[in-house]
Formats: C-alpha cells, structure tokens, sequence
C-alpha cells in the first residue's frame, strides 16, 4: 500500500519540492497530526508519514497502544510495517499531512530551521474533511508556527500544552485545539518513556 503522490514527484524540481503523499484522512478521525515536510526520500523506509526508521513516532504508537515499541516495526528488514499501520490509525481516528504542500531545503538535511516554505497547507481545507476532528497535534516549532500563522491562533503552546483553535469546530459544535507535542525525533533531547507519557496524555484526551 502506498499513499505517495505521484504527480508531485514529478513536479520536484532542483530547489522546490512538492509533497510526496497525499493526505491521509480517515472520516472518523479526532486528531490530526500536522508535520512540517517529510525528509528526503533517501531517509523513507515506508511511502508514509514518519517514513524515516530512526524516527521514533510509529515506536511511540507502539508502545501506547500494543505494550511494544516494536509493534510496527519489522526488526529484520529495518522497515516499518505499512498495512498495520494504515489499519491501526483507520481505527483509531489518525491523521496526518503536513503544514507546506512546497518546500526549498536550504541544506541537505531534514531540520526544520532549513526549510523554507514556498506554499503552505489549506488547514481548512482538511479540516473541512474531518468533521470529528478535536486537535492538530503537531511536534515541532516550525509546523506550529505555520498553523498559528495560518489559523489566526494568538498564543503559541508550549510543549506538552494546548490551546483553542478561533473559530473552529467539528460538527458536534465542539471548539478544536492546537496540541503540540515533543519531536519524535531522536534529536530531541527527551527520554523515549517520557515521550510516550506525554503522547499517552494526548491520546487519552482527545481519542
């Protein structure tokens, strides 16, 4: 199974990129996680979101909802296993896509702090696909940013903190909130068991 969109792989040029994947959008879904950019192709492991094996956000799912970190992940091929995955977040009301639809990478890396973006997501427009939704969750500074940019949100959240979306609710009436999580990136400087206590607490509110 693949969500890659071909047609945006084509159009990447030398300086622009245009995202890769198609937006993944079950019709149940309460939260919606919004990234920034998927790194290079030359770092997936999986034509998904989190496709990079050291990433550890599907090791985070992982271990919320199995017990295992190595739930979705097949140890010998170094891959994550794509179908539990797609099956997992369909279940459970997941979704995922990105805060720019193009990117410049300004070096040869999957920082954030050197991407520049060149167009950004319609948020509204997925939301308006959602209409369970309850939060954006997003993991990193840049995404966050976007989004409050974007959403006309005043007040930035904190790591492990979240706060209204203006304007903006599901078809229950209920008001969505931007929840922003700590990086699953190993470069952050965070201990995996306190990652999972903090993406457990969000999950358990807004699932």
């Amino acid at each position: 199974m693949s969500y890659l969109n071909k047609e945006n792989i084509t159009r990447s040029t030398n300086e622009v990129e245009y995202h890769p994947l198609i937006p993944f959008l079950p019709e149940n879904a309460k939260v919606l996680f919004l990234g920034s950019f998927p790194p290079q192709r030359k770092r997936w492991c999986i034509d998904f979101f989190y496709p990079n094996y050291i990433n550890d956000h599907w090791r985070l799912e992982g271990e919320i909802f199995f017990g295992d970190k190595n739930h979705f992940v097949d140890l010998e091929t170094k891959r994550f296993r794509l179908d539990d995955i797609i099956a997992h977040c369909q279940e459970k009301g997941i979704a995922f896509f990105d805060t720019a639809t193009a990117i410049r990478r300004q070096k040869d890396n999957a920082s954030d702090k050197f991407l520049e973006v060149v167009e950004q997501t319609n948020i509204r427009t997925l939301l308006a696909q959602l209409p369970h939704c309850q939060a954006i969750v997003t993991t990193g500074e840049k995404a966050t940013d976007t989004i409050c940019d974007f959403l006309g949100i005043p007040q930035t959240p904190k790591v492990n903190t979240f706060v209204p979306i203006p304007n903006t609710y599901n078809k229950d009436g209920k008001q969505l909130v931007l929840y922003r999580l700590p990086s699953s990136s190993r470069a952050y400087p965070l201990a995996f068991d306190k990652k999972v206590e903090a993406y457990r607490r969000m999950f358990d509110l807004m699932l």
